[in-house]
């Protein structure tokens, strides 16, 4: 939409005689105007000092009076230095803004036309339990998708889930060694995917307690045990195959209660052990072409020191694959049978040497597809660092049935009227937006400490905050007797005069562009504090002004047709962040 009023204000820059590229910025001040011209492009070309210039252009304009029509959305243009500054006449901004947002789709562009791009996520392993740490991968993941839609984009959406690693065989060898009759004594009311995750976390303690990176007897005969297991698993051993199929299905019928919450859809899962095979075939071949070779003990690696990756390791001494031979034959499959532009895999931060040194081993291999790395940083807890192998990470059921429990406090406390039903699904409504905005505010790549306290409360930079805000707006629309739908919007919106409606008008304008900027920086948090600027923007007007006591009809009208513009927009952004509002609060 701002590319229309800056079209408005090239017009009437250059009925004044500016020539050349016009771009426009934000004054630091409000006191200053509302958007600003630098003359210092111009003022070079004539040879003129940038103040005069601009001086020039205020006087110009002053002095035109030819195409009125074209000058209305402008009260007054000031020059402050070297800067022309424009005073945009509020009511024209919101005939022109509030008329774009009710449109179908506002903020949407069409910069992914024809393109296809597949989003690869949560990508969780099997054997553990979902944490904190894979919500926030599906926290950024999500908007994502929603982005690359809302520009355009066909989104293939896959998950590739690692069923096959060294934490299977870990949590299998637990289970083996440990001798519990581990699958008839889960009773079935036991949440099985969390006992996976204390299996697995108990080999690892017990492994770092015997340190298998010493020569001493109990960890030779451990790495012995483990390596002969993951023989075991990778020739699909009868046996040992009945065991992980088992224990894998216990995993993903958790996975698909998770996914159903969360609202993840998949266009297919991909399993390691489906790929893993066709990447050692790759391997062998990377071999043949003189461009993998043997390493220490007979291990398969590319030296890519050269490039500054150091070494990269295809195969263990031992025969078996390891991660990125796995990774190499997803890659060839998933182009293969959909055939996008491009691929984006989102994976913690600690994973991005290992993707730079994946992407320059299919780039030796003569692949030519675009792939791209997504890093996200760890969420902690306020005690310290999580880790799933010593067994302290935060569990998402646990988070969530937290948040539930003080939400659902909340609501009853505010709404003894309501109904169990109302208060229930309003307690869930509120928790899942906690849970996801929390976690989409902050930039990707920073490591964060998940604080309930700060996260659940109904003030400053918060789900609730932003809900609340929405909700306020509905009871507003609702008790008006006044339809702001209805409204003759060219007549009354010039009632709308006030600093604060302007500011309001403006940001959303500005949405296109906000939009266009998350998805160019792969970014949500940008629309998180767009979200929550805006909702601050609305407090503060709200705050100052009344809505349905305005001084007359046309004026409650103008207002309830900005309220209504912004819960609109504010729902949409929220929608791109996959959280779903509340009627009422």
């Amino acid at each position: 939409m701002m590319e229309i009023l800056c079209a408005k204000l090239k017009n009437i820059l250059q009925l004044t005689g500016v020539t050349g590229e016009i771009i426009f910025s934000q004054p630091p001040k409000p006191e200053m105007g509302d958007l600003a011209f630098a003359c210092f492009d111009i003022a070079k070309k004539e040879g003129k000092n940038p103040a005069e210039i601009a001086k020039e252009i205020e006087s110009t304009f002053a002095k035109d009076s030819a195409d009125k029509q074209k000058l209305q959305i402008v009260d007054r243009i000031e020059a402050f230095g070297p800067y022309v500054n424009f005073y945009l006449n509020a009511g024209e901004v919101a005939k022109l803004v509030i008329n774009e947002v009710n449109k179908k789709n506002y903020g949407a562009n069409d910069l992914g036309k024809g393109k296809k791009v597949m989003i690869e996520y949560p990508s969780q392993n099997t054997h553990k339990e979902f944490h904190v740490g894979h919500l926030r991968n599906v926290c950024i993941s999500n908007p994502l998708v929603q982005l690359y839609k809302k520009s355009g984009h066909k989104v293939v959406t896959v998950n590739y889930i690692n069923d096959f690693g060294a934490h299977v065989v870990k949590c299998l060898w637990w289970i083996l060694r440990s001798r519990r009759d581990a699958i008839n004594r889960v009773c079935t009311g036991e949440n099985k995917q969390k006992w996976l995750g204390e299996m697995y976390a108990e080999a690892s303690k017990y492994i770092k307690d015997h340190d298998v990176e010493t020569q001493n007897l109990a960890s030779v005969q451990i790495k012995s045990e483990l390596d002969a297991l993951q023989k075991k698993l990778e020739n699909r051993d009868k046996e040992i195959m009945k065991l992980f199929k088992e224990t894998r299905q216990w995993s993903l019928d958790g996975f698909k209660k998770i996914d159903k919450e969360l609202g993840l859809k998949y266009k297919e899962i991909f399993f390691e052990s489906d790929v893993k095979n066709s990447g050692q075939k790759i391997v062998d071949e990377l071999l043949d072409k003189k461009i993998a070779q043997v390493g220490e003990r007979g291990a398969i690696i590319v030296d890519l020191t050269q490039c500054g990756l150091d070494i990269a390791l295809l195969r263990k001494s031992t025969g078996a694959g390891v991660y990125l031979t796995s990774d190499l034959g997803l890659a060839v499959k998933k182009f293969k049978k959909y055939k996008v532009d491009e691929s984006i895999n989102i994976t913690g931060s600690e994973q991005d040497f290992y993707f730079k040194q994946l992407f320059k081993v299919l780039g030796l291999y003569g692949f030519k597809h675009k792939m791209s790395h997504i890093g996200y940083g760890l969420v902690n807890r306020p005690e310290g660092k999580m880790s799933s192998r010593l067994g302290n990470v935060i569990l998402y059921d646990d988070l969530r049935d937290e948040i539930f429990a003080r939400m659902l406090t909340e609501t009853q406390t505010r709404h003894t009227d309501w109904s169990k039903k109302k208060i229930e699904k309003t307690a869930c409504l509120l928790t899942m937006a906690i849970l996801k905005f929390t976690l989409q505010k902050h930039e990707a790549n920073k490591v964060i400490t998940f604080d309930l306290k700060e996260a659940a409360s109904f003030e400053g930079f918060s789900a609730p905050y932003l809900l609340y805000v929405v909700a306020r707006i509905n009871s507003l629309l609702k008790k008006s007797k006044v339809s702001a739908s209805s409204a003759d919007r060219h007549k009354v919106l010039d009632e709308l005069v006030a600093s604060e409606e302007k500011k309001l008008l403006l940001m959303m304008g500005d949405y296109g562009e906000v939009i266009k900027k998350a998805l160019e920086n792969k970014n949500p948090s940008v629309i998180a504090k767009y979200c929550f600027d805006l909702a601050q923007a609305f407090n503060d007007f709200y705050n100052k002004h009344s809505v349905l006591s305005a001084e007359n009809k046309d004026l409650i009208s103008a207002r309830l047709a900005l309220c209504g513009a912004v819960r609109k927009v504010l729902v949409d952004a929220l929608g791109l962040l996959t959280i779903e509002v509340v009627e009422e609060m």
